[in-house]
């Protein structure tokens, strides 16, 4: 008769919790993982965003509703100097992008036109790219004929002065701030262009 093994002798694999296929499960999930933050610009590690990322998600603040002015400056592409607070007594609206997202591509020849179609009106446009230098950004705005600059933010400078606005992966963002500087509406995702020019209305009648 053959004694029964005792459970040290039958291998490091009989009783282990760490399988195969659940270390195989594990390593597929850390993949999946790593693709969808290959999508966006992730800067999560740097704060708590409070804002859940979507995919066109829109979202109008009534005015007694809104929070503080938001304050961000730079310099942009071309190394002119900007502040969110020089824009105040103006609309501004602050789209978050990358040369290499698709969605930034698709939505950019709608913000031309609605650059170009409220310039008389009090609306100010700005850029804030979150991954690119100067070379892959310009190509960008001068493919698509962008008549407004924009602000590189490799080191979320402005990403973090935006928390709880902006979700850190969600590009391309865009937010619509009021005269005062507060944020009135934004979209998390690409933007529909007639919704984002109803937010902009909407804004402008105040």
């Amino acid at each position: 008769m053959t004694a029964a093994l005792p459970p040290a002798a039958r291998g490091p694999l009989s009783h282990s919790p760490f399988s195969r296929r659940g270390l195989l499960g594990a390593g597929a999930a850390t993949a999946a993982a790593l693709a969808l933050a290959a999508c966006g610009t992730d800067t999560s590690d740097r704060y708590d965003s409070g804002f859940v990322a979507g995919d066109g998600v829109t979202t109008e603040i009534p005015a007694a509703d809104r929070s503080e002015p938001l304050d961000f400056s730079g310099t942009t592409y071309d190394g002119t100097e900007f502040s969110s607070a020089d824009a105040r007594g103006n609309v501004l609206v602050v789209n978050v992008w990358y040369a290499a997202c698709a969605p930034c591509r698709k939505e950019a020849p709608d913000l031309k036109a609605i650059a170009e179609d409220y310039a008389d009106e009090g609306v100010q446009l700005i850029g804030v790219n979150v991954r690119d230098e100067a070379g892959p950004a310009q190509a960008f705005e001068q493919n698509y004929g962008i008549p407004y600059p924009s602000l590189p933010d490799p080191d979320a400078q402005i990403m973090y002065a935006m928390r709880g606005q902006v979700a850190p992966n969600a590009v391309p963002s865009t937010l619509v701030l009021d005269r005062e500087g507060r944020v009135a509406a934004r979209v998390s995702g690409a933007a529909d262009p007639s919704i984002l020019r109803a937010m902009i209305d909407t804004v402008l009648a105040e």
